[in-house]
């Protein structure tokens, strides 16, 4: 120990502070009030949708929901309660039902339903004017609120011509 040097002194802390002596960094409120305003956008659907599509799938997800949730969605793992199907419909006619049909499942209760949209062989160029416009329809301000997730079903639910819709869970009217 003949080569250890103590350590200077340093300056004596209080053991019990007072609590009203503390007082949080400004930053963590802006933190806090950021993530109640997200909490609070996430509740009343006004949060945006992460959206991925490809030439044959499309899918979305609200901002702040559980990954897993359209995980599941992918897999089949909720019932299908209702379904529509858009065959035959133009774009304007197909616009009003799909609102239509999504506000009335989701005054029902239903959680999960399908949109069968087709997939375009009936249009011109063979495009599915149908399922692109519905990845516009689902995150519109009115039908997001609505909604928390969607996707391309599985094949034996008509695969890339429809689409599982996740509703929220109906809250109950105060």
């Amino acid at each position: 120990m003949s080569s250890v040097n103590p350590m200077a002194d340093r300056p004596k802390r209080d053991p019990h502070p007072s609590p009203l002596a503390y007082k949080p960094p400004q930053a963590d409120k802006e933190e806090e009030a950021e993530v109640l305003r997200t909490l609070h956008d996430l509740v009343e659907g006004e949060s945006g949708f992460s959206i991925h599509a490809s030439d044959e799938a499309i899918e979305g997800l609200a901002e702040g929901v559980d990954p897993r949730l359209l995980k599941d969605l992918r897999r089949g793992t909720y019932a299908v309660q209702e379904h529509l199907d858009l065959h035959g419909l133009n774009r304007e006619e197909a616009r009003a039902e799909v609102d239509r049909f999504l506000l009335e499942a989701a005054i029902k209760g239903n959680r999960c339903v399908l949109v069968i949209h087709g997939r375009g062989q009936g249009s011109k160029d063979k495009i599915p004017v149908l399922k692109n416009a519905l990845k516009t329809w689902f995150t519109r301000r009115g039908t997001r609120k609505l909604i928390l997730a969607f996707c391309t079903a599985r094949p034996c639910d008509g695969g890339g011509g429809a689409v599982y819709v996740l509703l929220r869970k109906k809250r109950p009217l105060v």
